[in-house]
């Protein structure tokens, strides 16, 4: 492993972003970017994003390494002019699953801490599974995980079938939205 080339030292090896493959106006991100405490494999950047229509956009950002490796990521995002919290791609991983499974989901308030509730119920309505979880997450799918381990309430490993799950988060603002799945648990 090799750290994040941030001197921009070669000529276009700066960490840069475009949004929507609008590839005539790069941003340069070095000054944003801010490595994580004792490992220099990795690291943030934070950069305020202004002016961006309602809807979901794309955002391609690259980085280097001091070896001159490149890697570029590009995520979709949504920007809302609405103050309401909205939950996108819910989904557990993997589905189905046998012993653990993680829950994901996206949302629209990015650095605000959430508490999220989920609800694993039976087919038929029974609750069997509540799961609590502050997450200080970006927003994204990654930043949002949440592991389950296919035990119930007391500890009990559940039965194979269907289940549905209630993903229930309430921003630090005290906003909230729900999303309903289906996980499938094979024993």
């Amino acid at each position: 492993m090799s750290g994040i080339n941030t001197a921009g030292a070669g000529i276009g090896h700066d960490i840069t972003a475009t949004i929507d493959n609008n590839t005539s106006n790069p941003l340069v991100l070095n000054e944003y970017y801010e490595a994580k405490i004792d490992d220099y494999t990795g690291g943030t950047v934070t950069y305020p994003l202004r002016d961006l229509s309602e809807g979901t956009h794309t955002i391609a950002v690259k980085a280097w390494d001091i070896h001159n490796n490149s890697a570029t990521q590009t995520p979709d995002f949504i920007v809302s002019n609405s103050s309401e919290l909205a939950l996108e791609h819910v989904l557990n991983y993997p589905n189905p699953f046998t012993t653990n499974t993680d829950f994901y989901f996206e949302h629209n308030h990015a650095c605000s801490s959430m508490l999220v509730r989920i609800q694993i119920f039976t087919i038929s309505g029974k609750l069997v599974k509540t799961i609590l979880k502050t997450i200080n997450g970006s927003g994204n799918l990654k930043g949002n995980s949440i592991n389950w381990n296919g035990r119930d309430d007391y500890g009990d490993k559940l039965g194979k079938g269907v289940y549905i799950y209630k993903l229930h988060a309430t921003s630090s603002d005290g906003l909230s939205a729900n999303k309903i799945e289906k996980l499938v648990i094979l024993n």
